[in-house]
């Protein structure tokens, strides 16, 4: 077999594509996970670039093999996505960057590491460039699954297609439904964000100035929390495919002006910087709505170092211990909560599941809900009680080793961005 003949083995083997299937190439004896490969058609092997020296070496060894064997009979195989039982299940769980948020979802992913014998890298991007690039790094490990927090969803469908041809691929707290995932673990981000207006509207009956700060939009998470929260201020009818409204200046209703969005690229100095600067810039703002995990906190040490506490209304979103003990205080009037540590726990174990060849995980929506909740000052000790058991329980499931150190992907979680 030379190497035209491989050539076309590899580019038939790159074209196709079922999601719940590992595509392998099978020469006599030989099996090679098509994870290993680039995951778009290969017109030319001799002028293929494979970016690491695993896949080199494989390529250099088939090519001797051939030469020296004269295998003959190469084919596409589809064998169902079971990994054996002799071998160690590893998946990946890819967040948006770094905070107290992810924190408690790999407390998660320890605790189903444990329960479900898998191997789970937890791997935290920058910023949508770096997590296009950990992706494509990952897709030449031999993983049995990715779940993905997409950043940017709109313009990050071919590589998420791109790993859903390659692997199983789910997605969690954020989705990115135009994608060939095969399923998305979150709450409504959008029925989240109309519960963040609710809490505005109980504390400001009359209405006011609302400031709203995200680390970006673009992010399907973040834009359908902002929609969400907009449209109830403004009394809107509930519609969570409604267009969203553009960041190009104040927004009117009756009672409510949301008067800017302020978005910071998950940067915490610049967070707390366009925190302090709204307050100058907008001194009659009555309510600061934080959506991401870490806003909350910037935006209270910037009321507070204004000596405005008490005088603005603050509103959170997420678990930050910061915003539960500000809620607890009464600094902050409430937060919308979501279940970081089930998004980390139920991803691993579908992934795990999947690699078994049980498609049964995946619900017929595709969709595995997990409510967004309300925590005010009445409830707070009892969530915050909740909370601190599932990280309990989760520490005392220790990781397993590192994934393939071929990935070259960072694995660690910081506490906070």
């Amino acid at each position: 077999m030379g190497i035209d003949s491989l050539s076309q083995a590899f580019s038939v083997l790159a074209i196709t594509s079922p999601h719940i299937y590992t595509r392998r190439l099978s020469c006599n004896a030989l099996t090679i996970p098509s994870r290993l490969l680039l995951p778009h058609p290969i017109a030319d092997m001799s002028t293929t670039l494979f970016r690491f020296g695993r896949v080199k070496s494989i390529l250099a060894g088939l090519c001797v093999l051939s030469a020296t064997l004269n295998l003959t009979g190469c084919k596409v195989e589809r064998d169902q996505q079971a990994a054996p039982a002799d071998e160690q299940i590893k998946v990946a769980f890819v967040t948006n960057g770094s905070a107290s948020f992810w924190t408690i979802a790999e407390a998660g992913c320890r605790a189903a590491e444990k329960d479900f014998g898998v191997q789970c890298t937890v791997v935290t991007p920058k910023d949508p460039p770096d997590q296009r690039r950990k992706l494509e790094e990952l897709l030449i490990t031999d993983l049995d699954g990715i779940a993905v927090t997409p950043i940017d969803p709109d313009n990050q469908t071919d590589i998420l297609n791109q790993v859903a041809d390659a692997t199983n691929l789910i997605t969690h707290d954020s989705d990115a439904p135009n994608s060939n995932r095969l399923m998305y673990i979150g709450m409504s981000n959008y029925d989240a964000g109309r519960m963040a207006g609710e809490l505005v509207k109980e504390a400001l009956p009359d209405g006011g100035q609302v400031l709203i700060f995200v680390g970006r939009l673009g992010q399907l998470n973040a834009d359908q929390r902002r929609q969400g929260l907009i449209d109830e201020l403004l009394d809107r009818d509930h519609d969570p495919k409604r267009a969203y409204d553009p960041n190009n200046g104040e927004i009117k209703g009756d009672k409510f002006t949301i008067v800017s969005t302020r978005t910071d690229g998950f940067d915490m100095g610049k967070a707390k910087s366009l925190a302090q600067d709204a307050l100058v810039a907008y001194p009659e703002v009555n309510c600061m709505v934080g959506l991401f995990a870490y806003n909350p906190p910037m935006i209270l040490d910037s009321i507070k170092e204004a000596n405005k506490i008490g005088e603005i209304i603050v509103v959170g979103f997420d678990e930050d211990t910061r915003t539960l003990e500000a809620v607890e205080s009464g600094e902050c009037i409430g937060t919308i909560v979501q279940n970081p540590y089930m998004y980390g726990y139920k991803s691993v174990e579908v992934l795990a599941k999947l690699a078994k060849g049980d498609a049964s995980v995946i619900p017929e929506n595709k969709y595995i809900e997990f409510p967004a909740r309300v925590i005010k000052s009445d409830n707070v000790k009892e969530f915050s009680t909740e909370l601190q058991s599932f990280l309990d329980a989760a520490a005392t499931a220790k990781p397993n080793a590192e994934a393939d150190s071929d990935a070259e992907t960072d694995a660690t979680s910081e506490e906070s961005k």
